[in-house]
């Protein structure tokens, strides 16, 4: 298994095309702004989109970047579109995503970082913890999550 970048990898066409086949509507959300070139009108500058990969099977992707869904806010920097394929759920496989982000972070001198989700129990795994509910960009309630980054 292997952490690539979708912005630096040798063949974003091919990533793209599997982004797309994620069964989830905020992946499809992913795919329409990646192939519109819109991510970072959406998520501020110099976003990273990480993938896990087998060879040339997509396992689990996630975005690393200045916003996500829960804006305006202060709170920065987030992890978002976290989604694993279907076959390769229950193996923790988005920790290695979250092993790159947090080795991105402890780069930029972050020191917390921040997830919103409607999952209970899922990020805690992984070291997040409850933060509070914010409202997202539709004026819903998200469970926000922080995690330290040592």
């Amino acid at each position: 298994m292997q952490v690539i970048d979708y912005f630096s990898c040798d063949r974003p066409e091919y990533w793209l095309k599997q982004i797309k086949k994620s069964d989830w509507g905020a992946g499809q959300f992913l795919y329409q702004l990646l192939n519109e070139n819109r991510l970072q009108s959406v998520v501020g500058e110099n976003p990273k989109v990480l993938m896990l990969t087998n060879e040339d099977e997509l396992v689990s992707f996630c975005t690393y970047s200045e916003k996500d869904d829960i804006q305006p806010t202060h709170l920065t920097p987030w992890i978002g579109f976290v989604y694993t394929f279907p076959q390769y759920r229950g193996n923790h496989y988005i920790g290695e995503l979250f092993l790159e982000i947090e080795k991105i972070a402890k780069n930029e001198k972050v020191h917390e970082i921040f997830i919103s989700t409607d999952h209970i129990g899922l990020y805690e795994k992984y070291g997040c913890e409850f933060y509070q509910i914010m409202n997202d960009m539709n004026g819903e309630p998200s469970r926000v999550y922080r995690k330290q980054v040592d």
